[in-house]
């Protein structure tokens, strides 16, 4: 093994090291961080200078997509013309390492004057930041992972995870669901997942149908060329069963000569799962997965046959 790969690993060690010891230091002002943030009526305003701005921005994207209206500003641009986008309504969570960072501080007493709560996020719980602020998120770690010992590396980390924490723990308080989340990522590839239904991909032409009363062997042929290993068996309009490729090959060893004169209805299923046309295919997944089936099909609430979707359909 390398010398640098034991560097690496004497990192990762420290960094993780750093996140553990940061699950004693959680307080009751976590509690009071989030409960401030849940009763904000307007935004949660993120800002931090140099690598604690980097973070925070991170963090205020996470924390958008996940239910709480974020956004970073750059404390430095405070001055020139931004400090207008902070409203009475909002809240502000400032990230310092130090908590002693001046161009962070320098606005605090607008803040305070106008009653906007400040969250602080420091590793320093004696900090002028963590005095002024109405609730104070201990980030601190107890050595940086950096070889010096000077570059933020742990502290950094540490407050990337605090941030993670707190929007997990606002997910928890508002009930975040995968569907909401989805709302937030429409154009990525999960928010397509959670937010497509069966109508949207489910195989509506040339679908296996048959009577209940047709023989096996005609059944075979129709399972065939139906290319979903299955039939499906329709009656006055409606889904009454069905029977897969498997039935078909258990029915061959059980009744050998007898075989030709079954039909359809001696070895269908007679409640298959079906789902209506809303139906997301992240529930249909899960349909499939719990009962070890390849494929539902879509009614509709007459029990009339809509279309198929099988494992495939769902890969989108």
């Amino acid at each position: 093994m390398s010398s640098w790969i034991s560097v690496a690993e004497k990192c990762l060690r420290d960094e993780a090291q750093a996140l553990l010891d940061l699950i004693p230091a959680l307080d009751a002002d976590f509690d009071k961080t989030v409960e401030i943030i849940l009763n904000c009526k307007g935004k949660l305003v993120v800002t931090g200078v140099g690598k604690s701005g980097h973070i925070g921005a991170k963090i205020a994207a996470t924390l958008s997509s996940t239910g709480t209206p974020s956004f970073f500003i750059n404390p430095l641009d405070v001055f020139h013309g931004d400090l207008g986008v902070i409203q009475k309504e909002d809240v502000v969570l400032a990230i310092s390492n130090s908590g002693q960072t001046d161009e962070l501080l320098r606005f605090l007493p607008y803040l305070l004057e106008n009653g906007i709560p400040v969250i602080g996020m420091s590793g320093n719980p004696h900090s002028l930041l963590a005095q002024y602020a109405s609730a104070h998120l201990n980030a601190a770690v107890s050595k940086e992972a950096c070889p010096l010992g000077l570059a933020p590396t742990s502290s950094t980390t540490a407050a990337l995870a605090m941030g993670d924490a707190l929007a997990c723990a606002l997910m928890e308080a508002r009930h975040f669901q995968a569907s909401d989340f989805a709302q937030y990522h429409p154009g990525g590839t999960l928010g397509k997942r959670l937010l497509t239904k069966a109508r949207d991909v489910m195989r509506t032409e040339d679908l296996p149908v048959v009577p209940p009363t047709m023989k096996l062997g005609e059944a075979v042929i129709h399972t065939s060329n139906g290319r979903l290993g299955q039939c499906i068996a329709v009656e006055n309009g409606k889904v009454v069963g069905l029977i897969t490729d498997g039935d078909i090959r258990r029915a061959m060893e059980s009744s050998r000569d007898r075989f030709f004169d079954l039909t359809v209805k001696d070895i269908m299923t007679k409640t298959p799962k079906t789902v209506p046309a809303d139906t997301k295919i992240t529930d249909i997944e899960d349909l499939l997965r719990e009962y070890k089936i390849h494929s539902v099909l879509v009614t509709d609430e007459d029990g009339k046959l809509l279309g198929v979707v099988d494992s495939f359909s769902t890969m989108i």
